[in-house]
């Protein structure tokens, strides 16, 4: 997911790194092409290549795959147009509008093989959740996405008129400057796939991205669910019952042994104080209470205190962010340093945390032996998914011999009074 990136540095003035949005691991489809995100194509020349012989294949299936379009595009909305006064008509309407996305399916998948053209394909109607037909159809009606496809289709008969005609002349008498005049041709054509086939902006774009990240939040807080249910069955439970079973055994031997019992009634309290414990290790890893009640300092440097490393614990914040940031932050920091206890070897460690703006950063770095990746298995990769739910960002910059910096970056809310 792309998250909004910051340029913001560390408290003592150094960078965090350089465009946290080229570094942080994640497998982010790319855009072949420039830099810039433009399509790179290499300069035509007289001598034919595989870009020119594509460009001409598109120019000349222009006629056919034109004609097909303004037709459907001139017949659905006349025949839908006119029968708007009945009760078949803007369902017809509706229909065809999703026909229409198929057509422009179709041709970004031409553009992209011919012309090099890579255009994201728009997010699909939430048809499944739209509620009953009448819903459904009007929220087809309103898909910009079918109706700019349809205007695509209408507009470009005369264009793919012109362009086969221009093409299959040329192939005969102007075959050494075709490559040239397929170019200028063919760069049209771009434009038009971009302007009328792309997605809504970046509306469209951030739905596709929301839509994303819910499920990750709905999978993360799933599997929390299990874990604790599964803690609870598998540890305070299950002393709980045994406590109860030797204080039954206790109560039946009180009067007829009571040296028996006592020790019995020992035993049993010795399982009250494990219970307890594991209780209190569940509660903490659910909120801890310290966070609730003294704020991310207090609750980093208790963090800090149980990992095997030494940690030095750097919080400069002047406010506390909302609960829900200072959660993620917490726990983020919290596996991070259980990483650093089980994997790196390392003689020492550090955790920065300060804010930047409208983002807060916090910065985790250790002496070991490196070689931390997101595919590693050390539960890098959800806490990646958990941070890019919430708009935030993690980078990973962890080389073979070491040292580990690892850089997780949250947006800044400000907390309820």
């Amino acid at each position: 997911m792309t998250a909004p990136s910051s340029a913001a540095g560390r408290p003592d003035g150094t960078d965090v790194h350089d465009g946290l949005d080229r570094h942080d691991g994640l497998d982010r489809p790319g855009i072949p092409g420039r830099p810039d995100g433009t399509d790179h194509v290499p300069p035509p020349r007289p001598v034919y290549g595989v870009h020119t012989w594509k460009e001409i294949a598109h120019l000349l299936l222009n006629l056919p795959v034109t004609v097909f379009g303004f037709v459907y595009a001139i017949t659905v909305l006349s025949v839908g147009g006119a029968l708007t006064v009945t009760v078949v008509g803007l369902p017809l309407l509706a229909l065809s509008l999703l026909g229409a996305r198929q057509l422009g399916k179709l041709e970004r998948a031409r553009a992209r093989a011919l012309l090099g053209v890579r255009v994201e394909e728009p997010s699909p109607l939430p048809l499944a959740r739209g509620g009953s037909m009448l819903q459904r159809a009007w929220l087809a009606l309103k898909d910009p996405v079918g109706w700019r496809t349809l205007l695509y289709d209408a507009i470009r008969l005369p264009w793919g008129i012109l362009t086969f005609c221009t093409v299959l002349i040329s192939l005969f008498v102007l075959w050494p400057l075709l490559p040239y005049l397929a170019r200028g041709l063919a760069n049209v054509d771009r434009a038009m796939v971009r302007g009328l086939l792309s997605p809504s902006d970046e509306l469209e774009r951030r739905i596709a991205e929301l839509e994303s990240d819910r499920g990750v939040v709905v999978d993360t807080a799933a599997a929390d669910l299990r874990r604790i249910e599964r803690d609870l069955h598998d540890g305070a439970q299950a002393r709980l019952v045994n406590l109860a079973m030797g204080l039954g055994l206790a109560k039946e031997k009180l009067l007829e042994d009571p040296d028996t019992a006592a020790a019995m009634v020992a035993e049993a309290h010795g399982e009250v104080k494990l219970a307890l414990q594991e209780l209190r290790d569940l509660a903490r890893g659910i909120h801890p209470a310290v966070l609730t009640d003294r704020g991310l300092d207090a609750a980093l440097s208790s963090v800090a205190a149980r990992c095997t490393v030494p940690v030095k614990v750097t919080v400069d914040l002047a406010d506390r962010p909302a609960a829900a940031i200072e959660g993620i932050a917490y726990f983020t920091v919290s596996e991070l340093l259980q990483n650093v206890s089980k994997h790196s070897a390392a003689r020492s460690a550090s955790v920065d945390v300060w804010r930047t703006a409208d983002r807060l950063l916090i910065q985790v770095h250790d002496d070991g032996r490196g070689g931390a990746a997101l595919d590693g298995g050390t539960g890098m990769r959800g806490l990646a998914d958990r941070l890019g739910a919430v708009d935030g960002l993690f980078v990973v910059d962890s080389p073979a011999g070491g040292p580990t910096e690892i850089t997780a970056e949250l947006p800044w809310r400000d907390r309820e009074k």
